[in-house]
């Protein structure tokens, strides 16, 4: 029993260490919303007695019991893909199951990637192979899922826009009551200054200022909750009756139309709500869980409690009635810690739109663009210069434009409930498709919460032209450019597969390619994850000699957050031996961080390139003899598997450059007698495989005259034949993106000198 204890208590300390620190990055929105929820919703509705107040606090405490507790504590953060959540973790697990990536790079060796295979609580289900069949099957439904997705990354990233902007002047609207003269024009004035310090401190990263979020969102949840049953039992203690839900009943009732406008500022008590599924993948589970049930739930109640029981004396005061239901000794530490956790609140939701446009980078859904990793301990920290600056404006925009938090809550609540919605259908999606849950539970779930969202949808759209236009537009811009770019870069891919070389052709171009083969390593970087690329012939059309070796190297991002490093790569050859070429296809998750230099990157490619070579040459060796066992099997290439013997060079690739050390010890470390009993007495070392020693020597030789990145620079063109409106996409906004985006070299750090390129037009 001891033993179990001291177990139970090792693992409970991290856990709620883990849950403190969820307060300073996942819990900075919701916990700021007191600042602005009230004020909003009896804009829109008077308060004409106690029960529509008592009506709004109802409203509001069930809604944050049943969104973010019931749908995102209890159900949503268990849908994570692999200990990650957000919108694209929920697409890269669905992309897992069923194969509706628009890109056609898919290989069966993604597959035996150890965090690639789906744990299903269930035997498989006929309903859920059918799923899985129809959307393999019409190109429709996985068109409408990729749009689904990018839909709900634009409503992220304008979060990331209309946060800070609420934020900030939420918390400095607070001097207006408590400085004479310090009107409209005072906040906006401010509020411009605040924000401009927070963009110009992203890039130092949140690792720098980091250590302090917690602490200050900890001492601020505790002054919201002292402060709520301060003015509970000061002002009315009765105001607990909002535990009953009929007076929501009674809200609608003596409202009518204007309580369901009310509905816009009512879920605003929610925002943020979408950042504890989207932040898992820096915590736990069970940390977010228990810092919402013990903290972040039991605070908010309070606070808006208490300020609902201040508004039972104080009707008139609403529009500012946080400050003014604090006491007036604690006004200035109160302002000084909202401000600071608005601020808090701003950089968590930056640095949520930063991941969130790496994911869409790294699934091929949004144009490349330089980012900075501000934390050599933490992968995620990471900082884009572009779209910081591109926040900061459009905060300034839209601050200087609506000058008041009211209209700017109206495009808010649009933003948030767009999110909602599409996670609620994704989630039903994972339901039915992954866990093959009970097709009644499935139908209660998108029931219940997707008809609240509905509901929720329906009050804030009502609100376009009183500033709920703005996240639309901000939707709609980040959705074209994101599906203009996948667009573009599907016809490319597809453009690539089919205008590859053959391997007819590769033969009688003979072992040195119609040109001459002089010492080096080229590095042939393509798209490719199967086949020799068509850019490949212009090279042996522009280059008057060609490197005795060539390595066709392929960046490829596999929908899962992490690929661990031993399973990274994907190695084989291409044509027989004395062509010297090989495919490397390096394989990331959408999480991975790239941070070798190509110096670390040379290093690694040869050493796994020696590998390879070693174990070919001991799979030969042992089907020489017939004992080619079945764990070989797995992991085998020989010439039969090559793209030479396959023709049309569909083969997956088996081949892993790294793969523990496992084969390894067959012929060096754990037992060299047992290796004496697999290998024929013709192989037992590359000192006596003439062959195997050829190729190393000759590898050598190759490292030390140096490599060569042989980089393609591809114009995409739409065909005469096109429709007018391919040709303005493809034509114009595709090709504006690509020209203007971050280009291959400057992603590789690579000396000038050490680059070739080739030009070439491809006609979608």
């Amino acid at each position: 029993m001891l033993k179990g204890l001291c177990i139970a208590d090792d693992s409970l300390w991290p856990t709620l260490a883990l849950a403190f620190q969820t307060l300073g990055v996942v819990y900075g929105d919701m916990g700021t919303s007191p600042l602005y929820v009230f004020a909003d919703v009896f804009s829109k509705v008077p308060i004409g007695s106690d029960d529509d107040v008592l009506g709004a606090l109802s409203l509001i405490m069930y809604t944050i019991a049943l969104i973010p507790l019931a749908k995102y504590v209890f159900i949503v953060l268990k849908a994570n893909d692999n200990g990650e959540g957000g919108t694209f973790a929920l697409y890269s697990l669905i992309c897992r199951y069923a194969n509706v990536n628009l890109l056609p790079n898919r290989q069966q060796a993604d597959e035996q990637i150890s965090s690639y295979r789906l744990k299903l609580p269930t035997p498989e289900l006929e309903r859920a192979l059918k799923i899985k069949e129809t959307l393999e099957r019409t190109s429709f439904l996985k068109n409408m899922l990729l749009v689904l997705v990018l839909i709900g990354t634009s409503m992220i990233i304008g979060d990331g826009i209309l946060t800070p902007a609420i934020s900030v002047m939420s918390a400095i609207s607070g001097l207006q009551d408590q400085i004479n003269g310090f009107g409209t024009g005072e906040v906006v004035s401010i509020s411009i200054v605040v924000l401009v310090a927070l963009f110009s401190i992203q890039r130092f990263g949140t690792g720098k200022v980091g250590f302090m979020f917690a602490p200050v969102l900890a001492l601020w949840f505790f002054s919201l909750g002292s402060i709520g049953i301060y003015n509970i039992l000061k002002y009315d203690i009765t105001v607990v009756r909002a535990l009953n839900p009929a007076y929501i009943y009674y809200f609608f009732k003596n409202n009518g139309k204007s309580a369901w406008s009310a509905l816009g500022g009512c879920v605003l008590c929610i925002t943020g709500a979408e950042a504890m599924f989207a932040d898992l993948g820096h915590f736990s589970v069970p940390a977010i869980q228990i810092a919402f049930t013990c903290v972040v739930f039991p605070c908010l109640l309070l606070a808006y409690m208490g300020q609902a029981a201040f508004l039972m004396k104080n009707p008139t005061s609403y529009s500012s009635v946080f400050y003014k239901s604090v006491p007036a000794s604690l006004f200035w530490p109160v302002f000084v810690i909202a401000t600071l956790g608005a601020m808090i609140a701003s950089q968590a939701m930056i640095s949520a739109t930063f991941s969130c446009v790496k994911q869409s980078m790294a699934l091929g859904c949004f144009p490349r663009l330089k980012i900075i990793h501000t934390s050599r301990k933490f992968m995620g920290q990471i900082y884009i210069p572009v779209i910081n600056w591109f926040l900061m404006i459009m905060c300034i925009v839209v601050v200087s434009i609506f000058r008041s938090t009211t209209d700017i809550a109206n495009a808010y609540g649009i933003a948030e409930v767009g999110v909602m919605m599409v996670s609620t259908t994704l989630v039903t999606l994972v339901m039915l498709l992954i866990w093959q849950t009970n097709l009644f539970l499935a139908f209660c779930f998108v029931l219940v919460f997707g008809s609240v969202e509905v509901i929720y949808m329906s009050s804030v759209l009502s609100k376009i032209f009183e500033g709920g236009w703005l996240p639309l537009a901000f939707a709609s811009f980040f959705l074209s450019v994101m599906y203009t770019w996948n667009y573009g870069s599907v016809l490319k891919y597809r453009r690539e597969v089919r205008e590859k070389i053959s391997m007819d052709l590769m033969l009688d171009l003979g072992s040195n390619l119609g040109t001459v083969r002089v010492p080096g390593i080229g590095l042939l970087y393509n798209e490719l994850v199967q086949g020799v690329p068509s850019i490949f012939l212009q090279f042996l059309l522009s280059l008057p000699a060609l490197h005795s070796t060539v390595v066709f190297v392929c960046i490829k991002y596999v929908p899962i957050p992490v690929v661990p490093q031993e399973e990274r790569f994907l190695f084989r050859r291409v044509c027989p031996k004395d062509y010297h070429m090989f495919r490397c296809v390096a394989r990331y998750g959408y999480k991975d961080v790239r941070k070798e230099d190509h110096h670390a990157f040379e290093q690694l490619l040869i050493e796994s390139l020696e590998n390879f070579l070693r174990k070919e040459a001991l799979e030969a060796a042992l089907e020489l003899e017939g004992n080619l066992t079945d764990n070989l099997d797995s992991i085998s290439v020989d010439m039969r598997n090559s793209d030479l013997a396959a023709g049309n060079g569909v083969e997956e690739l088996r081949i892993p450059l790294i793969h523990g050390q496992n084969l390894e010890g067959i012929g060096t470390s754990t037992s060299h007698e047992a290796a004496s009993t697999l290998l024929p007495s013709s192989y037992m070392s590359s000192d006596e495989d003439p062959g195997l020693e050829y190729e190393l020597a000759a590898l050598r030789e190759a490292t030390e005259s140096g490599f060569t990145y042989l980089l393609g620079h591809g114009d995409v063109r739409a065909k005469k034949n096109s429709f007018f409106f391919k040709k303005l996409v493809i034509n114009y906004f595709y090709a504006f993106l690509r020209k203007n985006c971050r280009g291959g070299t400057a992603n590789m750090k690579v000396p000038h000198t050490n680059i070739m390129q080739v030009g070439m037009t491809y006609m979608v």
